[in-house]
């Protein structure tokens, strides 16, 4: 018995998020959306991303993106899109999303706003925050969550409004 190949949505995820960033933005996280400066123009960090995931050594990655933005304050700041299109529990989503914001925080000293959008079928599998306690110590982060499923009755209107 053989397998089937992966699917591979991770090059058309990311070509789509490099053409499209603006829209989608404005769509799925408009109080985002709203923070940017649009009048200057967003930069695909490729390079950097790719180190940080390097750093973060986490295992199978799905569609990210990172992006350098400017804020409506004139600050710069950096917008990381991670999406998970995987049909299987992945436990270590909410984990990951930590290790990429604090690597990019770690390595370049940039402040991120970390996004992610699930292509999963699981109406309930929603994970936004990863934290820990030890020893008095706490960590956490919550990050806004898209779930494309929520769009599914919508689907037919969002295809004729294009």
């Amino acid at each position: 018995m053989s397998e089937q190949p992966a699917a591979n949505y991770d090059t058309p995820w990311k070509e789509a998020l490099q053409q499209y960033f603006e829209p989608f933005l404005s769509f799925f996280f408009p109080r985002v959306h709203a923070l940017i400066d649009w009048g200057q123009i967003p930069e695909a960090l490729d390079k950097e991303l790719e180190q940080i995931l390097r750093q973060a050594d986490s295992g199978e990655r799905v569609a990210d993106k990172l992006f350098k933005v400017w804020l409506q304050n004139g600050e710069a700041t950096w917008v990381l899109i991670h999406g998970s299109v995987q049909s299987q529990s992945d436990s270590d989503f909410a984990r990951r999303m930590y290790q990429y914001n604090y690597r990019a925080f770690d390595l370049y000293e940039q402040q991120v706003i970390s996004l992610a959008v699930l292509g999963d079928q699981r109406a309930t599998w929603r994970p936004n925050k990863y934290s820990y306690v030890l020893g008095g110590c706490k960590v956490f982060i919550k990050f806004p969550v898209v779930k494309l499923l929520d769009y599914q009755a919508q689907w037919q209107d969002l295809e004729e409004s294009t």
